[in-house]
């Protein structure tokens, strides 16, 4: 019982600096963006990032405060007026329509709706059907990336489920499909940044570190969210298995994994990092990965949380990554704290309250 109290003081006082550092996001150095990532003050991916870790957050705690920032925020950006429709807009999306159904707003179900039928009738598609994934900056025709997974399709298979329309769940099925038929590296079982339609290649060939994560923290909660058939349920669950293999030896010593998995002359990435961690642990908590990967998650949940700064902000982080031509443009992404770095490690922390193991890894953090 002592050892629980130790272990959830640790997190706890993690997991409010997270918060805290969370909302003083500013950016370090001149965006080359109408509106800033960085900022939590703007509707787009790396936002929708944060709100769904704050969402979890507060349906773990039932803290208050948190609903009513989260209400405030959607508030806010309900009355400036939401921004055009594309993958990464869609992210803040997913928790809209939970805070729909709780608080029975009309007014966030009616968004939910309009943008949920846009993602599966009308966003334009790749051969096969993939999500073409068209940003704020970029239509990206023909391209599939690993970021849409968690950035739209998870809030396709939600709405699905919320309205009853086993259209949306069986589209949002069949987009991880799509994408993991283009973009897992079937010699290691780790998956390339994007593919494109318009030439059939992988780009530089990049076996992204965050683009990797979203698949391994976006699975095991896309899995609470959509009621899978088991035979698709078992496939997406191999290909987490397999991707978790290679990424153990790839590890560092001191528990992180690079921006590019597989170069060692790349950065150690915190965003990532967190990912892997929130991915494995929860996977062998809910019996998806076998308990040997627990160890590979603590190691992690040590390394992201000695990132954690006094002003809790999550030191580390690659700032906003296109689908690079060559290896070199992911080695040079500038590093920063991001709402997504706040957002994966919140993930992580919260997660770790349920693994005893955890309190050793977070005392020595």
């Amino acid at each position: 019982m002592e050892r629980n109290r130790r272990e959830e003081g640790a997190a706890g006082r993690s997991i409010e600096l997270v918060l805290q550092g969370m909302n003083k996001l500013k950016p370090a150095f001149k965006e080359n963006l109408k509106e800033s990532i960085v900022s939590m003050d703007v509707w787009d991916w790396s936002q929708g990032v944060g709100l769904f870790a704050k969402y979890l957050y507060y349906k773990e705690t039932g803290r208050k405060d948190l609903l009513d920032e989260l209400v405030a925020w959607f508030d806010r950006h309900l009355a400036k007026g939401l921004p055009g429709k594309n993958v990464n807009t869609m992210c803040p999306l997913l928790t809209m329509s939970y805070l729909a159904e709780e608080l029975g707003r009309e007014d966030y179900a009616a968004v939910c709706r309009e943008w949920a039928h846009y993602a599966y009738a009308e966003m334009p598609r790749t051969t096969e059907g993939g999500i073409s994934h068209i940003t704020v900056t970029a239509d990206n025709e023909g391209q599939l990336w690993d970021d849409t997974l968690y950035m739209t399709v998870l809030f396709l298979g939600r709405m699905g489920v919320l309205l009853g329309n086993d259209d949306y769940v069986q589209e949002s099925v069949r987009q991880f499909l799509v994408h993991l038929k283009y973009l897992t590296d079937v010699r290691t079982g780790l998956f390339f940044h994007g593919w494109t339609f318009l030439g059939n290649h992988h780009f530089g060939g990049a076996l992204w570190g965050r683009g990797n994560a979203w698949y391994a923290a976006g699975l095991v909660d896309y899995l609470d969210i959509v009621p899978v058939q088991p035979g698709v349920t078992r496939f997406l669950l191999t290909s987490l298995e397999r991707m978790a293999e290679a990424l153990v030896p790839l590890q560092t010593e001191e528990g992180m994994w690079r921006t590019l998995l597989d170069q060692p002359d790349s950065y150690p990435e915190s965003s990532a990092t967190a990912g892997f961690a929130y991915g494995m642990l929860k996977a062998v908590r809910k019996g998806y990965l076998p308990e040997r990967y627990r160890a590979a998650g603590l190691k992690a949940l040590k390394a992201v949380t000695s990132r954690i700064d006094a002003d809790g902000l999550v030191q580390g982080v690659s700032y906003g990554t296109i689908v690079g031509s060559d290896l070199d443009y992911y080695r040079r992404v500038s590093v920063c704290p991001m709402p997504y770095g706040q957002a994966m490690a919140l993930l992580m922390l919260v997660e770790s309250l349920k693994h005893p193991e955890a309190a050793g890894a977070l005392a020595q953090a």
